[in-house]
């Protein structure tokens, strides 16, 4: 592709972002009034904070579920270990 088309296609895009913020920041306030009259509150973004506990747990639980898969291994092979020493 010619590298104007690509400028071209870059600087459409951007052209498209920014009336989509412009869209969106002159609606806000006519969102904000029909979510009164509804009686619905826009529910807040979560916090830095909140975003990093909600993955702090995440993790845990993965951790956890790693280490008892490790557990369930080395008891398998300590079986096997076991099985096959009381064979001989």
């Amino acid at each position: 592709m010619s590298k104007h088309f690509e400028d071209a296609r870059y600087y459409l895009g951007r052209a498209a972002d920014h009336a989509k913020e412009g869209v969106k920041e002159e609606l806000e306030p006519v969102e904000d009034r029909v979510r009164t009259l509804v009686g619905r509150e826009k529910e807040p973004e979560p916090s830095r904070l909140d975003r990093l506990e909600a993955d702090l747990k995440e993790l845990s639980k993965k951790a956890e579920g790693e280490a008892k898969e490790a557990v369930q291994d080395a008891r398998e092979r300590l079986r096997a270990y076991r099985t096959d020493e009381s064979a001989e």
